[in-house]
């Protein structure tokens, strides 16, 4: 029986580079963890500010801010991506056990998806054949096709929590600076939290298709409003915190 893969012709090489890293686990937790925290210790700032407290207690409650929510950030990411991780390795393992106790089934599938792509069936039993030969080489591609994961490249979850307890950091402080260096009037954080969450927010645009402008502005539009109900609820119950 004739080989039923045609001859390929020689194709010069070929290498696409992509701009992003999208799988390192290091972009979500970061752009997350910036946006929580100016979001969320602007409006801590704004609603302790609201309540005519002092400035003292305004900097006491920022620093707090920043510090239990770095550190419950850079938790948060850790348990989440070791867990999803954890769980990705267990469906890993179900399916090297298939490919090891139930070859022929396995194969017989992977050929089955490439069928579906629309390969020829019998270049696909072919392929699929040939790719069963090595089973940690059949593993990476059951796992790829069925799961969607590539069990060489999962996010790290140090990667995770550290940009995310980093990044928490930096966007917290933001707001916090102005009273840490003396400063008492909101006004001097909001110009400086409306600033940054619209360069963030159009950061977020180099890994996106949206545009600088869109970007910048729905960020800035999220957290304007978030300070803005905060601070009408600390204005709202007018306690003086201090």
């Amino acid at each position: 029986m004739s080989n039923p893969i045609p001859d390929l012709p020689d194709l010069p090489d070929l290498e696409v580079h992509h701009e992003h890293d999208i799988g390192g686990g290091w972009l979500r937790p970061t752009v997350f963890g910036m946006m929580d925290g100016l979001v969320s210790n602007f409006a801590l700032i704004a609603g302790i500010a609201g309540a005519s407290s002092s400035a003292r207690a305004v900097s006491l409650a920022g620093l707090a801010g920043l510090v239990g929510g770095a550190f419950s950030m850079a938790t948060g990411e850790y348990i989440s991506v070791q867990s999803q991780n954890e769980s990705t390795a267990a469906e890993v393992e179900v399916e090297r056990h298939e490919i090891v106790h139930n070859a022929t089934a396995e194969q017989a599938e992977l050929a089955q998806m490439y069928v579906a792509r629309g390969v020829d069936p019998d270049i696909a039993r072919a392929v699929a054949a040939q790719l069963s030969r090595d089973p940690d080489q059949a593993l990476l591609i059951h796992a790829q096709e069925e799961l969607g994961v590539d069990p060489k490249q999962l996010p790290s979850p140090w990667t995770a929590a550290g940009s995310s307890l980093l990044s928490f950091g930096v966007g917290a402080f933001i707001p916090l600076a102005p009273y840490l260096f003396g400063a008492s009037a909101l006004w001097i954080a909001a110009v400086l939290a409306v600033v940054a969450l619209f360069v963030a927010g159009a950061i977020t645009s180099r890994f996106t298709s949206r545009p600088l402008w869109f970007a910048g502005l729905r960020q800035l539009a999220l957290g304007v409003a978030a300070a803005a109900v905060t601070y009408g609820v600390g204005s709202l119950f007018g306690a003086t915190v201090g």
